[in-house]
């Protein structure tokens, strides 16, 4: 009996022994398992860091959208450009499209989740205006095959456009600039014969009392001055068409620009009193002068700052500032008129380009002030909302004494 229970012990603790043995052997490999997963963890965090890295290196800016066109993920720059983006929910509509909800087809987004590749350049307006902007969208597969979430890269080229328009405004600036000079002499000549013997006829006309007293001339001496008050209006036209060309006699020398500003307030102040505008002036007193041609730089003030008298109507306010700004004379010239329509922003450096009736105005203005400021090496700018009141902007690279 007593062998019987020493065998049925031995067996049992074989039995257990042999328990503990699975468990250490079970133990170890899910010790192991553990190593591997942290492993992998450690592997992964490193491979987090480094796609972080990567897309916080790159200057353009980068986003990742879901399934469901959700922002997942953005480095700096596309925040920069959105400011907000990644601290709150926001989906593709926010950045491409927040007029409308998302559709199949025209967002960058919903193509790359439909397996496409698709470029494409849109404008979007910011806090900062209108930027235009260059997008690449790519799609992300999932482990099983599927497009399950959207890549882009984002370019902000609103510099790039502006220097392409400013080009394009210069060479046509420079075309008409060629044509004006190539023609003014020829025009000029006949007109300066049609002035001439008309103001000699009118003259002849009136020291004759038996020709005077004719009724059957009596309207001759009107249409004498008619021809003369025209011949003249020509020859101004001609003279604006001019400031386009390179061959400029005028002196070139240190400008002061507060100077410039208090004579186009002398001339602008009574037309502004009589139609009841506040025209304001606030110079910044230590601006340094700019090097340039005082009589064309005075023209653009001139040109800036009537076209502000006209857009405001009685009540309104015309503000002109003179500031120093990081080596620059800045000139601003402000109004609180109706505002410019988007479309129309994009034709007013244009010649002969106007909204005025017929007879007010020749559309020149802008158009010449433009290439004033690009002559001296400045930049000429607007910015303006349909009832918000527009402002131009002119900067200028002041002139470093000796």
């Amino acid at each position: 009996m007593e062998v019987t229970n020493r065998r049925v012990d031995e067996e049992l603790l074989q039995h257990l022994l042999g328990l503990e043995s699975s468990k250490i052997g079970y133990y170890a490999e899910v010790k192991q398992k553990i190593r591997e997963l942290e492993a992998i963890n450690r592997d992964l965090r490193v491979r987090t860091n480094e796609l972080q890295a990567v897309f916080g290196a790159i200057k353009d800016g980068v986003a990742v959208f879901d399934a469901t066109g959700r922002l997942q993920y953005c480095n700096g720059v596309w925040a920069q450009i959105f400011p907000g983006a990644g601290e709150e929910p926001a989906t593709c509509q926010r950045f491409f499209h927040p007029a409308r909800a998302c559709e199949a087809q025209g967002c960058p987004v919903s193509d790359a989740l439909r397996g496409e590749v698709r470029d494409d350049s849109f404008a979007v307006e910011t806090g900062d205006g209108t930027r235009y902007l260059e997008t690449t969208a790519t799609p992300i597969e999932d482990a099983d095959g599927r497009f399950a979430r959207a890549l882009v890269f984002l370019r902000d080229v609103t510099e790039k456009r502006k220097r392409e328009i400013q080009l394009l405004q210069a060479e046509k600036l420079t075309s008409l600039g060629v044509l004006a000079a190539g023609v003014a002499h020829e025009i000029n000549n006949p007109l300066t014969s049609v002035a001439g013997y008309a103001e000699a006829l009118l003259r002849r006309f009136r020291a004759h009392e038996e020709i005077a007293s004719d009724q059957r001339l009596e309207d001759f001496p009107e249409y004498l001055d008619v021809i003369v008050r025209e011949a003249h209006r020509c020859k101004t036209i001609i003279e604006s068409l001019l400031s386009f060309s390179r061959k400029s006699e005028r002196g070139v020398g240190e400008v002061d620009l507060r100077a410039l500003i208090d004579e186009v307030l002398q001339l602008l102040s009574p037309i502004a009193r009589s139609q009841g505008t506040a025209l304001l002036v606030d110079t910044q007193a230590d601006v340094p002068g700019v090097r340039g041609d005082a009589t064309a730089l005075r023209q653009v003030i001139l040109n800036l700052a009537t076209n502000a008298l006209q857009a405001v109507g009685e009540g309104g306010t015309v503000r002109i500032r003179l500031q120093h700004e990081q080596g620059d004379a800045v000139l601003e010239v402000e109004d609180d008129g109706p505002g410019i329509p988007e479309p129309v922003l994009e034709q007013i450096w244009n010649p002969f380009f106007t909204t005025k009736d017929v007879g007010k105005g020749l559309g020149l203005g802008l158009a010449v002030s433009y290439n004033i400021v690009r002559r001296h090496g400045g930049k000429i700018s607007v910015r303006s909302a349909e009832g918000l009141g527009s402002t131009f902007s002119v900067v200028l690279p002041v002139h470093d004494s000796p």
